[in-house]
């Protein structure tokens, strides 16, 4: 017998990412996890904005043929999935995740004192009825001076090494230095609250 507090409709997270699971979590979502196996390289676009929604789109039509079709057909209620995708930008220049530890200490002493942005997507589909719909959303990060032994303690734990634009600002050895937020935190995380939250709804 089902409750009346869980959701009409299943749902699942397409993103290995740990903070996007972690939002979605806070939000109050129970939820499967999926990954696409894209090569995000071979897909490029010259405005941020555009290829984060690209990408966010070739993950969903890359999840969608390993869903048992039968299931969220034949259910009662809609299976919404949800996929984004986040780049950095820095003086126009698009940044994805460091290839290297060299190209992560670059990342890190160029925001050092000045500024980035990260523009995130945010798609969902029901894939009972087919609609798909996505927004991006972009947020401005202001950077006090980054001391390089902040820097170096950053790259040796790694977690920077695995975000796009080696941007983590949540991180307690960065937040210290964050100076000013334009935008929401939990959208810089990978997942913007407010978007995912009209989304689901337009999608049922």
């Amino acid at each position: 017998m089902e409750t009346n507090s869980s959701p009409p409709f299943k749902l699942i997270l397409g993103s290995s990412s740990i903070a996007r699971r972690k939002i979605l979590s806070d939000m109050g979502y129970e939820f499967t996890l999926m990954t696409a196996d894209i090569d995000e390289k071979s897909i490029r676009k010259d405005k941020p904005e555009e290829l984060v929604m690209v990408l966010a789109q070739a993950k969903a039509e890359a999840i969608r043929p390993k869903l048992p079709v039968g299931d969220y057909v034949k259910d009662a209620e809609p299976t919404l999935l949800i996929t984004s995708d986040q780049v950095v930008v820095y003086e126009g220049v698009v940044r994805e995740k460091p290839s290297s530890k060299e190209e992560a200490r670059q990342f890190l002493k160029d925001y050092s004192g000045g500024h980035a942005a990260t523009v995130g997507s945010v798609l969902v589909t029901n894939l009972k009825t087919g609609f798909s719909k996505g927004e991006w959303d972009r947020v401005e990060i202001y950077f006090h001076e980054i001391p390089d032994e902040a820097i170096e303690k950053l790259i040796e734990e790694g977690t920077v090494l695995k975000v796009a634009g080696g941007l983590i600002i949540e991180h307690p050895l960065i937040l210290p230095f964050v100076k000013e937020v334009v935008g929401t935190t939990d959208s810089v995380m990978g997942l913007p609250k407010d978007i995912t939250e009209r989304l689901l709804k337009e999608a049922l």
